[in-house]
């Protein structure tokens, strides 16, 4: 399977990390479980999926408005990052993607747009020996609203210096391009997971 991009001569491309370069969600999703289920908490792999780019402590209040439940945000934030962590030496980056960075690396710049932390950022990209691709890095801390907003990715744009209009945007899930379209930016759908198993691959213009 090959991503097609959308037509257009682009600046620069913004890159969400987990699910996009990394092949991390089914790694995370096992974390998540571990960490919710030892306060009684469930989350279905299908919501998991549908709230991809959601910061995990955005995650940990929805849960508990759900469920009514008083989970820690704090605490089980860092106890599901932990767990992460400890899965990290089973990381892959995503081929798909792999390909259009080393196509245009040195011709156009690169950065990371993500609702993970910074550290869960520079881990992750570190494993799979990446992290020189990608001078900048916005990660939870540098915007004020998450995905679906567009705060991410123009945060990036202007950190590049770069017209959110010549920036191409790869995301593997819905809040991401949502995102990624109100801030003026084209955009290339990453299959998740079992859609890559099937080979299946979109683009999404903005």
């Amino acid at each position: 399977m090959k991503l097609q991009l959308p037509p257009g001569a682009f600046r620069a491309y913004l890159f969400d990390c987990d699910g996009t370069i990394v092949d991390s969600m089914p790694l995370h999703y096992i974390a998540w479980k571990q960490a919710l289920g030892e306060w009684g908490c469930t989350l279905d792999e299908d919501l998991f999926y549908s709230w991809g780019g959601k910061p995990p402590v955005e995650i940990i209040a929805a849960l508990n408005k759900m469920r009514d439940l008083k989970m820690s945000v704090e605490a089980v934030a860092e106890r599901k990052e932990s767990l992460y962590y400890a899965l990290l030496p089973e990381l892959k980056p995503v081929p798909e993607v792999l390909e259009h960075i080393d196509a245009q690396q040195g011709s156009i710049p690169f950065a990371v747009v993500s609702g993970s932390s910074r550290e869960s950022i520079v881990k992750s990209l570190t494993t799979v020996g990446l992290l020189d691709r990608f001078p900048i890095l916005v990660g939870s801390e540098d915007y004020a609203r998450s995905k679906p907003a567009p705060d991410a990715f123009l945060t990036a744009a202007a950190r590049l210096n770069i017209a959110p209009k010549d920036c191409l945007v790869f995301e593997d899930t819905d809040m991401g391009i949502q995102g990624a379209t109100a801030a003026g930016m084209a955009s290339v759908r990453v299959p998740q997971p079992n859609e890559r198993r099937n080979g299946i691959g979109t683009v999404t213009p903005a």
